[in-house]
């Protein structure tokens, strides 16, 4: 059965290559159930791998299949294979199985757009794209799928290019995904510089037997950090993402929540034995960068009102806990923190498009309210999102944060309780925006009604108005939504913190990152306090949005400097306009006159020299018999003096 694992990112590819050549004829819907066909097909495919994987032994569940030899130059030879184990399989179950859920959503979300078979040849390969970067036996597959994922994120998110909002949006995750991925490719180089080879199971050995310095681990770790950060959207390289919404809702629940952006977490992860042996301020750096990135991000989420910005952020904010636990040491809780998060991120925003399709196009939350009694399935989905993600027992949010925040805690001295402390005020926060996003928009008086109403005067010269009502999606998009609501709320079984026997996935996980994975020694009682005391965070922001925003009694947390993001985009902006375009131009400048100059120069010393030394190849033969009666002359002459002397 794991010879098949070929199967896994074969079946998104076909569906690509007979999408170009053959969507146009297929149309609407065929070429959408054809695409998700073939993803459904891959998880199937993964489904029977990892049947074949758990049925061995413990600490055998390590498969690889090379194809063939893709690079065989001089000392590097780079295979193109898969790697099958434990870390890989669990990546590649919920990348297809959620990334089938969204396809089936999109036959729905897409209906009627005239481009609706394009729009699945670029998820068909986005999904090849994700699982050749999860399947890969070598970094340099890896960065294969790293690279296809980034331009497939260009198409999808700037899909309605037409606009220029969403054309810009797309490039600036293009762009800025470059940035990290100047990393990766530098620690690549290092890598193979100091151990010879780029495949995972060969280099991992020459680390865990301490036969690379520290500081060369340290250089490799931060600079994948680098790549981490701009495909897992982490301060300060986290401006893209929030922009990303600006594509098909379908393309937002794909890139937020099952496949992109959880890159950077699976290859800090995958790495965690280079991690290891590194110096210990290097995960330090990462848990920093990554609980700070979750505050920043939740922050921003309290004051916007666009439905899918508050996601957007949220991811931000949630992809920053998963960081955390890996500067701590908790791989497997940053793992399971990803599938959780996979499940009730992807609901959040399906429900949110599904929100969107039934307010025909409306995004703003403050001309919403009430529409939990015309789109009940939507409502009642999107609430068990909410409290999955704001961190309410037994839901799956909760199990996998407080997970991470025990780790934080468990870290010990005032560090450990400095994130500890930073992590359980972004819980409050999370609790907050997420309810109040849920307020607006499903709770309280109809605004939708107000807003028709204004319309309606203001147009009243110039036509009629189509009125908005709102109604609930057809079943392609309800279903998905259901599912996933489901996995919301049991899969915090994966990895119950109740008994060790029901920690399913730390004891699968564990061959893959016993070498990184940090041990605490925290007591039951401590343990259950800090459970407790998460339960009363999520409690508090929840109760408080409730005083706000139902109740009336209390006032929103919404200053202007929230609502601009703390102006950090804006700033961004205007360094790269100004001062960076001045550098920028600099730098050019430098390379055309002094890099190129120099190389031009030596070009034009060799043409010079050889336009004067042609000159002495005449062509006459009286001219070639002087020079050798000269040079007679002269070479009788030195001998003549020599004898003399």
């Amino acid at each position: 059965m794991l010879d098949l694992v070929w199967l896994i990112p074969a079946l998104p590819l076909a569906g690509f290559g007979i999408l170009v050549v053959g969507g146009r004829k297929l149309g609407e819907p065929l070429a959408g159930w054809l695409a998700t066909a073939m993803m459904g097909g891959s998880f199937l495919a993964t489904l029977v791998v990892f049947s074949g994987l758990f049925a061995e032994d413990d600490h055998h569940r390590v498969f690889t299949q090379t194809l063939f030899t893709w690079l065989p130059v001089g000392g590097l030879e780079v295979g193109f294979g898969f790697l099958v184990d434990p870390l890989s399989i669990t990546m590649a179950l919920f990348v297809t199985g959620i990334g089938t859920l969204i396809h089936l959503y999109s036959v729905g979300y897409m209906h009627g757009d005239p481009k609706f078979s394009k729009f699945f040849v670029y998820l068909n390969l986005f999904g090849f794209s994700m699982l050749m970067l999860v399947l890969g036996d070598n970094l340099l597959i890896t960065f294969l799928g790293w690279e296809g994922v980034g331009a497939c994120s260009y198409f999808l998110i700037s899909f309605w290019f037409s606009d220029e909002a969403n054309a810009s949006a797309g490039k600036k995750a293009f762009v800025t995904n470059r940035i990290g991925d100047w990393g990766f490719m530098v620690a690549m180089f290092l890598m193979f510089a100091t151990v010879g080879t780029l495949t995972y199971t060969q280099f991992f050995e020459s680390f865990e037997a301490g036969e690379v310095a520290a500081v060369t681990a340290t250089a490799i770790t931060l600079l994948l950090f680098v790549g981490a950060c701009g495909k897992s959207a982490q301060l300060p390289l986290f401006v893209w993402l929030p922009d990303a919404m600006a594509g098909p809702t379908p393309v937002s629940a794909l890139i937020h929540a099952a496949t992109m952006v959880t890159s950077g977490v699976y290859l800090m992860t995958r790495m965690n034995p280079v991690i290891a042996s590194a110096y210990d301020w290097a995960p330090d750096i990462i848990a920093w960068v990554g609980v700070l990135t979750a505050l920043f991000a939740a922050t921003i989420a309290m004051a916007q009102n666009d439905i899918k910005k508050v996601l957007a952020y949220s991811t931000v904010s949630q992809l920053g806990y998963m960081f955390l636990a890996v500067g701590t040491g908790a791989y497997v809780a940053a793992i399971f923190h990803m599938v959780t998060h996979a499940f009730f991120k992807a609901l959040l925003f399906l429900g949110s498009g599904s929100v969107i399709h039934g307010m025909h196009g409306e995004q703003d939350m403050q001309k919403m309210g009430g529409l939990r009694k015309y789109m009940p399935i939507t409502a009642s989905t999107f609430i068990v999102g909410w409290l999955a993600i704001a961190g309410v027992p037994p839901f799956a949010g909760f199990w996998s944060k407080d997970e991470i925040l025990l780790y934080a805690f468990g870290s010990g001295g005032v560090q450990g309780y400095a994130l500890y402390t930073l992590g359980l005020v972004t819980a409050v926060l999370t609790a907050y925006y997420m309810s109040r996003q849920v307020f607006l928009v499903f709770f309280g008086e109809e605004r939708f009604r107000d807003v028709e109403h204004a319309a309606e005067e203001d147009e009243a010269e110039a036509g009629e108005h189509e009125s908005i009502e709102p109604h609930e999606s057809p079943w392609t998009m309800t279903m998905p939504l259901v599912v996933l609501a489901g996995l919301a709320m049991v899969g915090g079984g994966l990895n119950l913190a109740v008994s060790d026997r029901m920690k399913f996935l730390e004891h699968w996980l564990e061959p893959v990152v016993e070498v990184g994975e940090a041990t605490i020694d925290v007591e039951t009682t401590t343990t259950i306090g800090l459970a407790v005391v998460a339960v009363a965070a999520a409690a508090v922001g929840i109760f408080y949005a409730y005083r706000v925003f139902i109740k009336k009694r209390s006032k929103a947390i919404e200053p202007e400097l929230l609502a601009h993001a703390w102006h950090y985009d804006e700033a961004v902006s205007a360094f790269v306009d100004k001062p960076g375009r001045k550098a920028f131009q600099l730098t050019a400048d430098f390379d055309e006159g002094i890099v190129d100059g120099a190389v031009n120069g030596v070009g034009s010393l060799v043409g010079t020299v050889g336009r004067q030394a042609r000159k002495l190849q005449s062509g006459f033969v009286r001219a070639y018999a002087a020079g050798i009666a000269a040079g007679a002359v002269l070479l009788l002459a030195y001998f003549l003096n020599r004898v003399a002397s």
